[in-house]
């Protein structure tokens, strides 16, 4: 009815998207090993929340506008450089409390919504996000599908619900194995700096992006 079609190659191919190692599964990693599994399910919400935004856009036509303006993809590019190259630098100057675990008791280091809106505005920033769905979702609709922003709307769904599912896994899993790395000040700050450089990288690659 939705003119969706190849339903098991897309979920197949979704799933070795989700599994394969990148920035957000680093961010979410570094989230759990710092502050625990909240703060890497915070981390991985974020990310589906930000890739949620794309699904939106795709199915309404602002992703095509977006591929389409060189205007309007400059100056989507230029802000999510700024932001995450700005998001990085605080974390290369972050630094761990003296009393690492009693101010890890009275105040956390970072909120979980500070966290969260990270996940969310790196994935809701970054054009290369827009065109990936614009580009990977009308793969598996029809050509004449009658309602094709509803089956867009669909397998994205399906798209972050998969991914959304991996991610948490990654999270609890990470925060397990790094109990003793969270009573560590050096390895937070380590942490936090190695942070720091994903998302500077990720500005530099966003800002070096090239409408086509």
């Amino acid at each position: 009815m939705l003119g969706i079609h190849d339903i098991w190659l897309f979920v197949l191919s979704g799933l070795l998207l989700n599994i394969t190692p990148g920035p957000d599964t680093a961010y979410i990693i570094g989230r759990s090993v710092q502050i625990g599994w909240r703060g890497g399910v915070a981390a991985a919400l974020g990310i589906c929340a930000g890739c949620l935004v794309h699904v939106f856009a795709a199915a309404i036509g602002l992703s095509a506008l977006l591929a389409a303006s060189s205007t309007a993809f400059t100056v989507v590019k230029w802000i999510g450089a700024a932001y995450l190259l700005y998001s990085g630098i605080q974390m290369l100057r972050w630094k761990a409390p003296e009393n690492l675990l009693a101010s890890s008791v009275e105040k956390p280091a970072i909120r979980l919504s500070q966290v969260f809106w990270q996940g969310a505005l790196t994935n809701a920033l970054n054009p290369k996000v827009a065109l990936f769905f614009l580009a990977f979702l009308p793969q598996f609709v029809d050509a004449d599908a009658p309602h094709k922003a509803l089956a867009f709307m669909v397998l994205g769904l399906m798209f972050i619900g998969t991914g959304g599912a991996w991610c948490l896994l990654v999270a609890v899993f990470a925060a397990r194995a790094a109990r003793r790395v969270r009573q560590s000040g050096k390895g937070l700050v380590w942490i936090n700096r190695a942070l720091g450089g994903v998302f500077i990288y990720l500005g530099i690659r966003v800002a070096l992006l090239e409408a086509k």
